[in-house]
């Protein structure tokens, strides 16, 4: 992969550069702040970077920043950034994860973790370029006569959606406010009605957008709250929120509904669909364990999808009565 690190301290690049070059199969770029490191991103002759590692904490522009300002450069939107930090309090997780990071490691950290997660990373960016090209090729096909597909339980990535960062960077945010503090932390879930259906019938790229839609729809229901939210594949979206508030799941079930109903949502054919979702129980995460908490995150995503299915068979079962009598 090809790696930008961005650090003030010169010592922590060469240690980076150190660690790169032990592993032997990354070419690493290094830049002294967020200024240096847009600048070189955004030259012509650059090639394209694989995979960020930022500090948190710099002068002229913070890790924050700078991840805000990569996410919206062109064909940066999904690229992995890993914060290198020492700072571990809440507050600047909750702030890097919403910027867009990826992941998190604080500051000392070993040899053996950094390879771990650069070794994940080099796997997240292998599949994100087959599922783009199934999408963009999807975008081309026809939608009844296309060789690409996308998986049903597949987590596609979705852009420039408010609080919603991608299923791989919820699992990481969740570990690393396990290993610390949840405070108030509540998680639930919303599953799209018929998504079996709906997955049949769509190209890939028109099934991408129907998630981004009721993306942006739960995202604006949930607005005024201090939520991060992940499209988890299946048709099922993970929402964690804060300040203690546990949400009446079905008044924003009933909520959403409504404005899915309102916007009348289309395929690239014209046809109209018709998309509801369904909501699961939520779930508090406070004083649990790593372990308990990705079981109650298990929960959340179950009961969000048993709640469709149920849902499915109430009203399967309500028009067999009808034809029968």
């Amino acid at each position: 992969m090809r790696i930008l690190a961005v650090d003030d301290d010169p010592i922590i690049l060469e240690l980076l550069t150190q660690f790169v070059a032990i592993m032997g199969d990354h070419e690493l770029t290094t830049a002294l702040s967020g200024p240096e490191a847009l600048d070189f991103v955004r030259k012509p002759a650059t090639d394209h970077i694989d995979c960020f590692l930022f500090d948190l904490q710099m002068p002229q522009m913070d890790g924050v920043e700078l991840t805000r300002r990569i996410r919206a450069t062109s064909g940066y939107s999904d690229a992995p950034i890993l914060m290198l930090t020492a700072m571990s309090d809440k507050r600047y997780v909750d702030a890097a994860f919403s910027a867009g990071a990826t992941d998190y490691i604080t500051k000392p950290f070993e040899f053996s973790e950094l390879t771990a997660r650069l070794g994940l990373v080099e796997s997240l960016v292998r599949e994100r370029k087959t599922l783009t090209k199934k999408v963009f090729a999807s975008q081309a096909a026809s939608a009844k006569n296309q060789a690409e597909f996308i998986e049903l339980h597949e987590p596609v990535f979705i852009y420039d959606v408010e609080n919603l960062i991608d299923y791989v960077a919820m699992q990481n945010y969740l570990a690393q406010l396990a290993r610390g503090s949840l405070f108030g932390s509540t998680t639930f879930a919303f599953t799209i009605r018929q998504i079996k259906d709906h997955h049949r019938a769509l190209s890939a790229f028109d099934f991408t957008s129907l998630v981004a839609d009721v993306a942006e729809v739960i995202s604006d229901t949930l607005a005024g709250h201090q939520f991060l939210m992940s499209y988890a594949g299946g048709g099922t979206f993970l929402c964690v929120t804060e300040s203690g508030w546990r949400p009446e799941m079905t008044v924003l079930m009933d909520a959403i509904n409504l404005s899915l109903a309102r916007i009348e949502l289309y395929n690239s054919q014209g046809e109209q669909l018709y998309v509801r979702v369904s909501a699961g129980e939520a779930m508090r995460l406070i004083w649990k364990s790593e372990s308990a908490v990705m079981d109650a995150v298990s929960a959340a995503y179950t009961s969000a999808e048993a709640a469709s299915e149920a849902y499915e068979r109430a009203r399967a079962s309500f028009w067999n009565g009808q034809v029968r009598a």
